[in-house]
């Protein structure tokens, strides 16, 4: 498996939009409200892969870049989203956007930024915002409260090849306080869930980049013991995975 964060999502690109979660509209109207988002507006998702933050603001009209340098991803976004007239899709980078100077009202990074250069990052972003600009980090955070959640992430430990290694949940609020400073952010939480049946969980298992492919070690275990989980747990031949959205929003100069 690719070690590389630009790649190692290439061959999860179907599984990664048919079953990841998306972001609920409640964070836009939050923007909206709070920092007087509006329409006429530049937005710029990096980190946007297929397009799952993207859609939430291309929907509302706002004209939005997507910067991704995958190129799988990049393909699918627009093969998705190509028909949003305000839609721009680059390669590049969080560190190298290869964005203007001074062209962005509000930089996105959804469940991206623990995959960015943090230094390197700030300063292209800094480069890239117009003053007064914005950034919002979000995160679709996994609960594991629930028994089916709690045995769930437990698979997901025996098996992940370097889960606890990339695992967004090792960037803290300490971290993201330190990528805004010396400006301040703010932390915003929703509600968010799926409900799945047992091809639905699998495929959302297997979108996430550390777990194992089929004809890779480990993975018909895998199988073996999700099904068992599902078995066990399951309500109405339904699973719930229930998730806090964390919306990080602040500005850095």
């Amino acid at each position: 498996m690719a070690n590389n964060s630009t790649t190692r999502f290439s061959n999860r690109v179907d599984d990664y939009v048919k079953y990841r979660p998306g972001y609920p509209d409640i964070i836009l109207t939050y923007l909206k409200d709070h920092f007087e988002l509006n329409s006429n507006q530049v937005i710029a998702d990096i980190g946007a892969g297929t397009g799952i933050s993207t859609i939430l603001f291309l929907k509302a009209g706002y004209p939005v870049i997507a910067v991704e340098p995958n190129r799988e991803m990049r393909e699918k976004l627009l093969e998705l989203l190509g028909h949003f007239s305000n839609l721009t899709a680059v390669n590049g980078t969080a560190e190298d956007t290869t964005l203007p100077d001074s062209g962005v009202d509000l930089i996105v990074a959804g469940q991206a930024f623990h995959w960015f250069d943090r230094s390197k990052s700030k300063k292209e972003f800094q480069r890239i915002l117009k003053t007064g600009g914005r950034v919002a980090l979000i995160w679709n955070e996994r609960k594991t409260i629930t028994p089916f959640e709690s045995e769930y992430e437990k698979l997901i430990l025996a098996y992940g090849k370097d889960y606890e290694k990339i695992d967004h949940r090792n960037i803290n609020d300490s971290d993201i306080e330190a990528f805004f400073f010396p400006q301040h952010c703010i932390l915003k939480i929703f509600e968010n869930f799926q409900s799945f049946d047992l091809e639905g969980l699998t495929g959302r298992l297997l979108s996430s980049s550390y777990m194992p492919v089929k004809g890779e070690t480990g993975f018909n275990g895998m199988i073996a013991d999700l099904k068992k989980l599902f078995d066990q747990y399951n309500l109405n031949n339904l699973i719930r995975i229930n998730y806090d959205t964390k919306l990080y929003t602040g500005r850095l100069k």
